[in-house]
């Protein structure tokens, strides 16, 4: 199995992150529409605003994850960071969302100042609660039909993780 390799995103990547939006599996378990534009994704990588991160998950050099971590501004609030994570449906159960989620946690414990992470996420996304659990988020509460898909409302949890304390 090819090495994945994790860096930041880049305004070339805009035709591989479009590709994979653009996947009904991918904007399923998102809170994205169908067909998305090609000049958003490419403006949001031209843009990026203060305190956010674009993270991509390459294989062989083909962009197959993305992760948007965002670190909030607000100054009461800027110890918590939230984050958006794909992967690419033809790449998922390779390890992608797991390298994507290690660079972004030790972004946040080691260099970003980061307390909590928070997230929603579906409550019927078994694999992404799992994947979550695993890197020390745990379920704080659930909001009772959050989003529509499908032509049906989903309910989502909203999960936080903590970094972990310092022994010095």
């Amino acid at each position: 199995m090819s090495e994945i390799a994790i860096r930041h995103a880049a305004v070339e990547d805009a035709a591989a992150l479009y590709r994979m939006l653009s996947q009904p599996e991918t904007y399923a378990d998102t809170l994205q529409i169908p067909h998305p534009s090609l000049q958003l994704t490419q403006e949001r990588l031209q843009n990026f605003q203060p305190g956010t991160q674009r993270l991509v998950a390459c294989i062989d050099q083909q962009v197959v994850g993305d992760l948007y971590l965002e670190v909030n501004n607000r100054a009461r609030r800027r110890h918590t960071a939230t984050f958006g994570l794909c992967v690419d449906y033809h790449f998922r159960g390779r390890g992608v969302a797991s390298a994507l989620m290690r660079e972004m946690i030790s972004l946040c414990d080691n260099w970003l100042n980061v307390e909590r992470i928070e997230l929603t996420v579906f409550a019927d996304n078994e694999v992404a609660v799992g994947l979550y659990q695993r890197f020390g988020f745990e379920t704080e509460g659930r909001a009772r039909r959050f989003a529509m898909r499908n032509g049906k409302l989903v309910d989502a949890l909203y999960m936080a993780r903590f970094r972990p304390p310092v022994n010095e």
